[in-house]
């Protein structure tokens, strides 16, 4: 499956329209995050049953992520990232019904929607990169992957930004509609101008082989899983639900402070390279190391807000830690596992890679609702502390396994 006779300039055009439709997708994923979760909070759902609406997100999320990867060893990579985008459309298009049909049903079927979506593109977008850089150019495929990852968690934060502006401006319906027809052209220049000859092997991989995996990316998947379950378990419904109903913050500003957070957090990825592995890419040890430093950051901050008469001072400070943080770990984990994965079968690797980051997502969301509304946001920070030092623990697993030298 290696990407033969494409020069400089084909590569960086076909980076380019890669991230932007990675990009575009992400915009949007953000913005119908923040609009679901502050649209129903304002009508009076609880916590658990915000968090239940992005039940079928997860899951569906995890189910894609393990037959995505099969999926486009088949088709190409290039469908199924259209596939991802023209499904979010759908999604969207769900949610522009009359409003008493969006029932908790409904709304989590459009979320099942907008999982498999999102899924699709990632995949698509990681394993991309893979075929577009060499074997022997690590060096150069840490950075690509970095920018694109940490670019698209910038975009992710401008999306919380927008969804909250538009649902303060154009309503629920408005800012769908919105959301729903900048991306059906995206979708159309997509399909005009993506390469068609991407993912795409001449070796059938068998439904088997979805499961079938180097010690390296099973290891690495389980960490990713408890790495990503330490984010969502107090970030997705238990903070903006906190900052909302206990600090009294207006919609406005849980949205534009989510938003900077989460383009800080995109910056610090995409400059991981600069911070993390300069002379050489990071391996399983720089793993390890990054996640144990996350959940001592947890669980400081779990003692410091328990004392603070001030908690709102103290969540931003050691939000903004977190985010560093963890944005470092991520961008280690996406180049461990674009270096891990194998060249003839690269969407296997990540889409499996990418199933338990999905599987960590749906487990620290439907925690971050059930925790919150049982025991509050310290309860939330403390898990997510422990929920890091697993991942750190699985993370000495990776240790003897380094990827090729730059």
């Amino acid at each position: 499956m290696k990407v033969a006779s494409l020069s400089l300039n084909r590569q960086t055009i076909q980076y380019l329209l890669i991230t932007g439709n990675y990009w575009a997708f992400t915009l949007t994923d953000g913005a119908l995050r923040m609009l679901v979760v502050l649209h129903f909070h304002q009508l009076g759902y609880s916590p658990l049953d915000i968090a239940l609406l992005f039940l079928f997100y997860e899951l569906f999320g995890v189910i894609t992520n393990l037959l995505g990867g099969w999926l486009a060893t088949h088709i190409g990579l290039n469908r199924t990232m259209n596939a991802g985008l023209i499904l979010q459309v759908a999604a969207l298009a769900m949610l522009l019904v009359p409003t008493h049909w969006l029932t908790v049903p409904w709304v989590m079927a459009a979320q099942a929607l907008s999982g498999i979506a999102k899924d699709l593109n990632k995949m698509s977008a990681k394993s991309m990169v893979k075929l577009l850089v060499p074997d022997e150019a690590q060096g150069s495929l840490y950075r690509w992957v970095a920018v694109l990852t940490g670019s698209k968690n910038a975009l992710k934060g401008a999306g919380f930004f927008l969804g909250g502006l538009l649902l303060a401006l154009l309503g629920f319906k408005g800012a769908v509609a919105v959301l729903a027809g900048a991306l059906t052209l995206v979708w159309l220049g997509s399909v005009c101008f993506l390469g068609r000859d991407l993912g795409r092997t001449t070796h059938k991989s068998k439904f088997r082989h979805l499961l079938n995996k180097t010690p390296a990316i099973n290891w690495l998947s389980a960490a990713r899983l408890f790495l990503f379950a330490a984010r969502d378990v107090w970030f997705v419904v238990a903070l903006p639900v906190y900052l909302s109903s206990a600090l009294g913050w207006q919609h406005g500003a849980v949205g534009g402070f989510l938003a900077l957070w989460v383009i800080g957090y995109g910056g610090v990825q995409a400059l991981a390279p600069a911070l993390v592995g300069r002379t050489r890419p990071p391996d399983g040890a720089t793993a390890t190391a990054w996640a144990l430093a996350l959940a001592a950051i947890m669980a400081c901050l779990a003692l410091v807000i328990g004392l603070s008469d001030e908690p709102a001072r103290s969540l931003i400070i050691g939000l903004l830690l977190f985010g560093a943080v963890f944005a470092v770990n991520s961008a280690v984990h996406s180049y461990l596992v674009v270096s891990y994965a194998r060249q003839d079968g690269v969407s296997l690797d990540v889409g499996f890679y990418y199933m338990a980051n999905a599987m960590g997502r749906l487990a620290g969301t439907v925690l971050s609702g059930w925790i919150f509304q049982v025991a509050g946001l310290i309860a939330c920070l403390w898990l997510s502390a422990l929920l890091a030092a697993m991942a750190a623990l699985l993370s000495l697993k990776l240790s003897r396994s380094r990827p090729a030298s730059v």
